[in-house]
């Protein structure tokens, strides 16, 4: 019986490598133990204990929480930045814009880095830059778009190396669950966002105290980072701890990816998912607030401080769907791969195909029943929901862990650089262009957002496409991932041995001369 776990749990070694999980591919994990078998017999004690890295887990799960809590804090009261700046809603979109594109502009250097130097450090530096520019993000609008920009730069070094870690600190179907737990977390912190925004902006009277929140909590964060997450060695989840180094260029890695059609076709999914996710992350909540507006349930924005409710409500199903989805999305994968290598991609192709009729109706249908509304944003995020974990999955088991950082890195820039950097901007432009024909009236402030959002659908089509894309190459490229791996742990057990006999031959070959 297979025991998957921490770096520490043992293998049956009677077992043949790579034979582990299905006759037609591996997930990732399963080579522990063919690899394990071919690691230097010093590499047997595991570098981190279970305990440890439950506890690293945790750490790095709350942290993930709060980036993602920061991260949607602004769409939360979005609106009443809106009236306080006085801007449009093009502009109001380059908040998120700036943000997104330092983080996608670094996201490649951390990844190398991440390859290459201590992941704990690097974490550290850029999320205590992080604190930094979060802090100071609730001021003077311009200085709010340059902070916002900054803040990118600690996120940026802090999502290309985390996963990669509990990728070292767990194995085979402990891993896969690590990894949803880990992942579950951007749903829930975004959901949260919206709801601590909106809680801190109304219990305050103030929108500013929205963005001081999270980096008070960031500081635990931090503390718990330096004392608490260690940096497990490259690959230690398939040698028991002993981990692999393998000396290459950064432009290897990025050919050695660019071959690897599984991570192409599915680094677009990801891109056609973050263009979704962003978009109606930030505008959803103010196009609900439009509805009510338009259907005149509720006051158009008096005062200093719009009405908050939609974005606690769309907070807290955001939260519901997230760990629906993604607990619903790691079952479906741990079901189904073995029976079906190419489920993984299957699943994140329903999911984008299967919200896209969601889309559609909550578009069309918010200006007439906003119960309904919510209904169908339920069952779109919830689809949409089942993806994240399962895409982290994929990226583990078709890459070996010494490109690991980079490729995090690169589909991060390139998914936020065409998905979410852009899209609550383009959105935001097209509402503009639509609503200055007829300016003035708040129905047509609620139909120009409404006839913007209709590219979501779209796009949602276009990356259920790349998903199914994905289906054709995902079992060659895990089982090529297997065998490079082994290769290259053969080869350094291969130049350990050879060390050893040189050694013995020296030490003869000076008893002789001293003889």
């Amino acid at each position: 019986m297979e025991k998957n776990g921490p770096t520490s749990s043992t293998q049956d070694p009677s077992v043949p490598p790579c034979s582990r999980g299905s006759s037609s591919g591996l997930r990732y994990g399963s080579l522990v133990n063919s690899v394990s078998s071919l690691a230097p017999k010093a590499a047997e004690a595991s570098a981190v204990s279970p305990k440890q890295a439950y506890v690293a887990t945790a750490v790095l799960c709350y942290i993930n929480l709060l980036n993602y809590m920061e991260r949607y804090t602004i769409a939360g009261v979005l609106s009443d930045i809106q009236k306080f700046f006085s801007i449009s809603d093009s502009t109001a979109g380059l908040l998120q814009t700036v943000f997104i594109c330092s983080f996608l502009l670094l996201a490649p250097l951390f990844g190398y880095l991440g390859d290459r130097y201590n992941r704990k450090y690097i974490m550290i530096g850029g999320l205590s830059v992080w604190l930094l520019t979060a802090a100071g993000s609730s001021f003077q609008f311009w200085l709010l778009v340059l902070l916002r920009a900054l803040v990118g730069v600690g996120e940026a070094s802090y999502s290309t190396v985390a996963p990669t870690i509990i990728g070292d600190l767990f194995s085979g179907g402990q891993r896969s669950i690590m990894i949803c737990v880990f992942y579950i977390f951007i749903p829930v912190g975004s959901g949260l966002g919206y709801i601590t925004g909106a809680g801190s902006a109304s219990l305050t009277g103030d929108w500013h105290w929205a963005l001081r929140i999270t980096p008070i909590m960031g500081a635990v964060g931090l503390i718990l980072l330096v004392f608490l997450c260690p940096n497990p060695p490259r690959g230690a989840a398939e040698t028991q701890g002993g981990g692999v180094a393998v000396q290459s260029t950064y432009m290897e890695d990025v050919k050695y990816l660019l071959k690897n059609k599984s991570y192409v076709w599915s680094s677009l999914g990801v891109t056609a998912l973050a263009f979704l996710t962003g978009a109606l992350a930030f505008w959803l909540p103010t196009f609900l607030f439009r509805a009510h507006v338009t259907q005149g349930l509720r006051e158009p924005c008096n005062g200093d401080a719009c009405n908050t409710t939609d974005s606690y409500i769309f907070g807290a199903v955001t939260v519901a769907t997230g760990v629906l989805g993604g607990a619903l999305g790691t079952s479906l994968s741990r079901r189904f791969v073995d029976k079906f290598p190419h489920a993984d991609p299957l699943i994140c192709a329903a999911g984008m195909l299967g919200s896209v009729p969601c889309l559609f109706v909550i578009i069309f249908v918010a200006s007439s029943s906003i119960p309904a509304t919510y209904v169908f944003i339920f069952f779109g995020e919830l689809l949409l929901s089942l993806n994240w974990a399962v895409l982290a999955d994929i990226l583990l088991y078709v890459v070996v862990p010494t490109r690991r950082a980079t490729a995090e890195a690169l589909q991060i820039t390139v998914g936020h650089l065409f998905g979410d950097a852009g899209s609550p901007y383009l959105l935001g432009v097209i509402s503009d262009a639509i609503r200055s024909s007829n300016p003035g009236t708040h129905d047509w402030n609620f139909q120009s957002l409404k006839y913007s959002l209709i590219l979501c659908p779209f796009v949602g089509i276009l990356g259920g496409m790349f998903f199914l894309i994905t289906t054709r190459y995902i079992t060659e490229d895990r089982k090529a991932k297997c065998f490079k791996y082994v290769f290259v742990c053969v080869s350094k057990r291969s130049a350990a041995r050879g060390q050893q006999k040189n050694g013995i031959k020296s030490d003869i070959s000076g008893r002789g001369n001293v003889k």
